[in-house]
């Protein structure tokens, strides 16, 4: 069972899309400046969200209600909020809390990606959001129910992944529950849904994981010899695929968080990845900009040192310079911006909080 965000204070149509150690990394050291900056944007966003919430407790503007609650629950969570908090932030929170945890939200399988519609990315976020509130309920009644809903919905990940596959998407997941091929994307939310429940003492397999580290190795850019070392010292990064040799920013910040939260830190691909990622760096105008700076800001931290606080300082910068006026964010591509501002600004709260390293899944 995770201990509670206080305690950590001391030294996720696009729904695009980790074994920890037991004590986070400090922050890199920006200015007073700047720490009010990311401060104040973070306060106006969580006030965005919680204007947002329905009379039922959801968050959303547009569709996929469950899974953009979750989001927006994850996004508070990251930044210290919690539901038995006094005040309306917790309030906020609470209610948004117990829309998820309605009857109606998951199905008899476990799945939660059908009642909204976000298939099996939905799923995952809503599950690893699951997984993190753990322990943090307002009530004995909320954190059972809270169990037996995760239970459930990781036991449906794991038969997800049990389907009869071909050998390049053995280990991983795609659009559906019963999916025979599988993609990176996808992959990802289940498998840290899976380390957040396995590290919550959940019935989590360690085959599991393993099978879909691996998954995530096959998707690497560059051939591997038989030891799982990159046939090329030149930095390389992850696909949508396995097979595929054309790496992307989004793709590759996935594979470098999801590596690492496995326990993965002095693997080659990682540092590969971390390379490859310095000399593309998250442009605001690219398409999913603000799923790939999602995992890029905590896979760079993850990563540590210079990665990191250059990760930061670029993240910061673009975020704050791209905040509405009420506090949201708005994606510039397309696909994501269609999502709408409560996708955009999860997703921009849950990338600038690595200044506070609230929740343990983003925790080196």
């Amino acid at each position: 069972m995770h201990r509670s965000a206080n305690q950590y204070c001391n030294p996720l149509f696009v729904i695009i899309a980790i074994c920890t150690s037991a004590f986070a990394q400090e922050p890199a050291k920006l200015s007073p400046f700047q720490k009010d900056e990311v401060d104040t944007a973070v306060d106006r966003a969580i006030a965005f969200l919680t204007k947002q919430q329905k009379d039922n407790g959801a968050i959303h503007d547009k569709s996929h209600d469950t899974t953009m609650t979750s989001l927006a629950i994850m996004a508070m969570a990251s930044v210290g909020i919690q539901p038995a908090d006094p005040g309306p932030n917790g309030q906020a929170m609470n209610r948004a809390l117990d829309f998820v945890l309605q009857d109606d939200r998951q199905d008899a399988k476990g799945y939660y990606g059908g009642k909204d519609g976000s298939r099996m990315y939905g799923h995952g976020i809503t599950t690893l959001m699951l997984t993190e509130m753990l322990g943090m309920g307002t009530s004995d009644a909320q954190d059972k129910l809270l169990h037996e809903r995760c239970q459930k919905a990781i036991d449906l990940i794991l038969s997800a992944q049990k389907e009869k596959k071909s050998v390049n998407a053995q280990g991983g997941w795609r659009y559906t529950p019963n999916a025979r091929d599988a993609d990176l994307s996808a992959s990802v939310w289940q498998l840290m849904a899976l380390r957040s429940a396995k590290n919550d003492g959940l019935q989590v397999p360690s085959s599991a994981i393993r099978d879909a580290v691996e998954y995530l190795k096959r998707s690497y850019s560059a051939p591997l010899d038989r030891d799982g070392i990159p046939a090329t010292d030149k930095p390389g990064g992850f696909c949508y695929e396995p097979g595929r040799r054309s790496p992307s920013f989004t793709m590759t910040a996935a594979g470098l968080l999801a590596m690492q939260v496995c326990g993965e830190y002095e693997s080659p691909l990682v540092a590969g990845a971390a390379d490859w990622l310095t000399t593309r760096p998250p442009k605001w105008k690219e398409r999913f900009c603000l799923y790939g700076t999602y995992y890029y800001a905590q896979g760079m931290y993850q990563r540590g040192g210079d990665h990191a606080q250059t990760a930061r300082n670029l993240v910061q910068e673009m975020l704050l310079k791209n905040q509405a006026g009420d506090g949201s964010w708005l994606a510039h591509g397309g696909e994501e911006k269609n999502i709408g501002k409560v996708y955009s600004t999860s997703m921009s709260v849950l990338s600038l909080s690595v200044k506070y390293h609230y929740l343990p899944i983003y925790q080196r």
